[in-house]
């Protein structure tokens, strides 16, 4: 941990978006993820920032690039283009505002009418430092994400409970799905070389495999 990466050492390039109701967390969750760091006057995010980490999985190293998209439904619009490309996702809700939860189930449809059928999603329930003001049962959530197909996890942003697991999680489940679509299910999915072409899709997706060599060529992934 704590290893220096060059920007462009990496092997594959993964978008994630962060998803979800405005004060959620969305923001403090992508910050404290990628530069431990932590605002108790975060502002409303306007559209959509953005930012990088690299990671290692299964021997290859990850560059997650993190869309955090605005929560205000005046930007619905806006954001839904920067869907586009994106291979796994965090679909936030606060456990201590329980209609945050309700729109889950929007936020969910929006998300799989803009990505691809095999997009990775992470439910996450942040804010469990403030058990004490708990409004959505742990149980409630984790029926609703196996029903849904998606992972669960309650995270902290404000004392970091969770967070880099729940961003690894992620990063790892797409990194063996696609390492198993390449072999159709058969050989070692770490072994997977830089360079190899895997369902080249349209230049406008964002998640790429970085080809060895000059850095002029890339391969574009559709999980």
């Amino acid at each position: 941990m704590g290893e220096y990466i060059a920007d462009e050492d990496y092997d594959y390039l993964f978008k994630l978006v962060l998803i979800g109701d405005s004060s959620v967390g969305k923001t403090n969750l992508l910050s404290r993820f990628t530069k431990n760091e932590f605002s108790i006057e975060s502002k409303a995010t306007i559209g959509v920032e953005f930012a990088t980490k690299s990671v290692h999985v299964d021997e290859k190293i990850i560059k997650a690039q993190l869309w955090d998209t605005a929560g205000q439904e005046r930007y619905r619009a806006i954001t839904s283009a920067y869907y586009r490309g994106s291979v796994g996702a965090l679909l936030v809700y606060d456990i201590t505002q329980h209609v945050t939860f309700e729109n889950v189930e929007q936020w969910l449809k929006e998300l799989r009418d803009h990505t691809d059928a095999n997009i990775v999603i992470m439910l996450v329930g942040n804010k469990a430092d403030l058990h004490h003001l708990r409004a959505v049962q742990e149980d409630e959530a984790k029926s609703f994400s196996e029903r849904e197909n998606m992972f669960f996890m309650e995270t902290s942003a404000l004392d970091a409970t969770n967070v880099e697991q729940a961003f690894t999680h992620v990063l790892t489940k797409i990194c063996r799905v696609m390492s198993r679509k390449a072999f159709d299910g058969t050989g070692d999915p770490t072994s997977l070389s830089k360079g190899q072409t895997i369902d080249l899709g349209s230049k406008d997706d964002v998640s790429v495999v970085k080809s060895s060599g000059c850095c002029s060529g890339r391969d574009y992934l559709n999980l």
